[in-house]
This record gives C-alpha cells, sequence and structure tokens, in this order.
C-alpha cells in the first residue's frame, strides 16, 4: 500500500499511532528509518533485528496499511523502504493538533514550544529566551554544513539559528544534499555556498558555537569569530567523495545526514543554561565523537 499523497488526518494519525505502538513494529521502522531511501529487503531486516521472516512480513503489512513504508520489487528481491514524508506529516499534525500544552506562533508547527513556564531570575523586567547562533564549517560549504545547517534550523525550533560555511567555497550547493533536505522533509531553499570570512566581518552574528564538519576545515587557521564561541570538532566523511551509482550515492547522502542529526539532536538535549563551560566543552567533544 502507498500513500494517498492527502493530508494527514485523524484517521490517518490513529493508524499511523497504531502501527508503531508495537515494539516489534517500531523496531523495524526505526531500522528502515536508518538507511533511508535505499530500503531493505526483508531478509535483512530479519538478520538485523534477529526476527523471523514470517514475523517481519506481518509486522510490515501493518507499517504498509499505515502509509508508514512503501514496498518495491527490484527482480527477485522485495524491497521495504520508509514513508518519510508521512513520518513527518505525523509528527506535523501532533504539532498542529495537540497543542493544548503547547503555544504557538502562527500556523507553522515547527514553532511550537512548550508552554511549561521557565524559572524566572529574581530580577527586573522582562525574561528574554536566548537564541543560540551556530556555524558549520567544512572546506567547500556544499554538501556535509549545508545539511547540518538545514537539520539545526529545523529541529532547533527557533532556539537556535545555524548558518555555515567554507574556508574555500566551491560557490555552489550539491544538489544531492538539498534532495536528501526534501527527503527529512526540510526546507532546500535558500541556500549558497560562501566563504567563513563573512562571519568574522563586522555586523556579523556572535556566535555561540562553531563546529566543524570536516577534518580538512578542523586543522587550517579559522578567522577570529565575534562572540567568542565554543567550538568542536564533529567530522563525518565527504559523501561528495563517494563513486558509485546514483542510488548508492543518495544512500551515502542520507547516512551522512543522519548522522549530523543524531549530533544535532544530542546537542539539544544538553542543557546549555546550566552547564559550566568547561563541562559544555567535554560534552561537545563526546558529541563529536560518537
Amino acid at each position: 500500500m502507498t500513500n494517498s499523497g492527502l493530508p494527514m488526518d485523524e484517521a490517518a494519525a490513529v493508524r499511523a499511532l497504531a502501527a508503531l505502538s508495537q515494539e516489534v513494529r517500531l523496531r523495524i521502522f526505526r531500522a528502515l528509518v536508518g538507511v533511508g531511501p535505499a530500503g531493505m529487503t526483508p531478509g535483512t531486516i530479519a538478520a538485523q533485528l534477529a526476527l523471523a521472516p514470517s514475523t517481519v512480513s506481518f509486522h510490515v503489512k501493518e507499517l504498509l496499511n499505515a502509509g508508514l513504508a512503501t514496498q518495491e520489487r527490484d527482480g527477485r528481491h522485495l524491497i521495504y523502504r520508509p514513508a518519510i514524508d508521512r513520518m513527518n506529516e505525523l509528527m506535523d499534525y501532533l504539532s498542529a493538533h495537540c497543542c493544548r500544552a503547547v503555544s504557538c506562533d502562527g500556523a507553522d508547527p515547527a514553532a511550537c514550544v512548550p508552554a511549561i513556564p521557565t524559572p524566572r531570575p529574581e530580577t527586573e523586567g522582562p525574561m528574554i529566551d536566548k537564541v543560540y547562533h551556530v556555524l558549520f564549517v567544512c572546506t567547500h560549504n556544499s554538501a556535509r554544513s549545508i545539511m547540518a545547517e538545514g537539520i539545526l534550523n529545523r529541529l532547533g525550533r527557533g532556539r537556535f539559528r545555524a548558518f555555515s560555511a567554507g574556508s574555500r567555497p566551491a560557490g555552489a550547493v550539491s544538489p544531492l544534499a538539498l534532495r536528501t533536505l526534501q527527503a527529512m522533509h526540510i526546507a532546500a531553499e535558500g541556500y549558497r555556498s560562501k566563504d567563513w570570512s563573512e562571519f568574522a566581518a563586522p555586523g556579523a552574528p556572535a556566535l555561540d558555537f562553531v563546529f566543524t564538519v570536516c577534518d580538512k576545515a578542523a586543522g587550517e587557521a579559522c578567522p577570529v569569530w565575534p562572540g567568542q564561541p565554543m567550538t568542536a570538532h564533529w567530522g563525518v566523511a565527504d559523501p561528495a567523495a563517494f563513486e558509485g551509482s546514483d542510488e548508492q550515492k543518495a544512500r551515502v547522502y542520507w547516512d551522512t545526514a543522519v548522522v549530523l542529526k543524531r549530533r544535532i539532536e544530542l546537542m539539544l538535549a544538553l542543557p546549555l543554561a546550566s552547564l559550566d563551560r568547561l563541562a559544555l566543552q567535554r560534552d561537545l567533544d563526546d558529541i563529536g565523537r560518537r
């Protein structure tokens, strides 16, 4: 069963949530999301999760019926793929329609923030929530840093504003990087390949964090960043250097984006306001080693 292309409604949301409420199905779905568009055969799923083939077939059928997975025959093999768009539609539906506990700014579910009050310091005047400025750096600023910029701006939900730049920018953004962002349900417009000197110039945003995502950029002499940001190396192999079929290249780009997404999620889970600088630096360095 394939997705209808219709927006997520209540009945579809119930079917999706019911499908994911079973432990084995959730494990299978997580495995599919982990490999992305390349998909998995039933045998690969069974071997990876130590399941009987009949068990895989039973549970994948429920994911197909819920629209959370698709299937395609490739020769003698059946390939299951995650329906990433449908998964994100479910998340957006929950944000848009289950906002009794959140306050939203406009109609964009990504703008929803927890309505639980934040403790205020004993000072006069209104409390202003800090927006953290983050710069991702790689040599060419065409793939890894671009994807990291898009992912953080999506997941940061207004608390973070991400940028990207390169030490020797290519001048063009990789189309595969943009297609990967689209596959992750992230806006793929407005990116450009630019020199990191822009962020050391007068009037540049005061940076809180600078992350290098390639080894070459990490070894180069960086500009003097305004704001004395914390820095860490989150090196990831260059997907543009991979040689193979178009499908293999798409898989490599997806895997790279997933690594960056997981690291960003780990950073977002840190209690930034309560950690001292030394502890925060240690945590950021540790994320880069994972």
